[in-house]
């Protein structure tokens, strides 16, 4: 029997995502190339490892009885990459998962700077909603809106996001100021909804809005930003996201919305890698920076 570790990465991929399409994504192959590679593994095993359905691929028994071994061994290749990725130069890749509008405002400005300033460095930059896992190294650095919850995982605090409401000068033109006094009758909500449950400044908004409707939800903050920039309605965003339209007006609803912490995190086995540590400190330091030199909107 011969078997070749891809063809187990692509066993793990395809029982997470339950289609060979949303595996090969994952993997950045092709779909033929993953249905081959599960044949082969399949054939070198003597075993079917899925049941075909029109619903994707379920994990047969066989399939089941192997998936705990073969998550270990993706464990112990992992840690190989980890370790050699600590390596002794400034050369190379660093890749750096976080929110898309954290990514484009915030990381992108700083980590342009860092590369002007060290050319040999490779820095990808990877904005998505799903929660990514440095364990499996699917990347090294991480910064969320939540605090990381893997024993393995070294974290640090880097930003504190404060946050104010918005709308278009057009909409209040049209509809007036809201107040929180009148409960925000007759005026609409544009909030914003990633799936992984309510944001904490949604019900904020509809507390000191509560005759407001929700006339308009996105998962993106730059969306919810355009939206409410184009005359649709009330938002809570970022400061950083809300300061980029001059269209947007920042408005008074008696006190702030509540702000978020923003976390990085990085492997134990990765946080003394001299690339790593260099992409992060710098990004830490530029962090703070904008910390004591954020300024809250002018209020209309």
């Amino acid at each position: 029997m011969t078997t070749d570790w891809n063809d187990y990465r692509v066993f793990l991929a395809i029982a997470r995502a339950g289609t060979l399409s949303e595996a090969a994504r994952s993997l950045g192959l092709s779909q033929p190339t993953v249905g081959r590679r599960l044949v082969a593994l399949e054939e070198a095993l003597d075993h079917a490892l899925f049941q075909r359905t029109s619903d994707g691929y379920v994990l047969s028994n066989e399939g089941e009885a192997v998936l705990a071994e073969v998550e270990r061994m993706e464990e112990q290749a992992t840690a190989v990459e980890r370790k050699l990725a600590g390596g002794f130069s400034l050369e190379g890749l660093v890749r750096v998962s976080t929110t898309e509008w954290f990514g484009t405002h915030v990381l992108a400005p700083i980590f342009a700077d860092v590369r002007i300033r060290n050319p040999s460095l490779s820095i990808e930059l990877i904005t998505e909603t799903r929660l990514i896992s440095l364990t499996r190294r699917e990347a090294d650095i991480s910064f969320r809106f939540r605090e990381f919850e893997e024993p393995d995982i070294v974290q640090t605090r880097a930003l504190a996001i404060d946050f104010a409401v918005y709308a278009s000068a057009a909409y209040l033109e049209r509809h007036g100021r809201p107040g929180a006094e009148e409960g925000g009758a007759g005026h609409t909500l544009v909030t914003m909804d990633t799936g992984f449950g309510t944001l904490v400044d949604v019900p904020w908004l509809q507390g000191r809005l509560p005759q407001a409707v929700i006339g308009l939800r996105a998962n993106s903050r730059d969306v919810q930003a355009k939206l409410c920039a184009a005359g649709a309605g009330i938002a809570v965003l970022p400061l950083q996201v809300g300061a980029t339209d001059p269209r947007l007006v920042a408005i008074d609803l008696g006190e702030p919305p509540p702000g978020r912490v923003v976390w990085a995190g990085v492997h134990k086995d990765l946080r003394r890698s001299p690339r790593i540590r260099a992409l992060l400190t710098a990004t830490l330091s530029a962090l703070a920076s904008q910390q004591l030199g954020a300024e809250p909107p002018p209020l209309a």
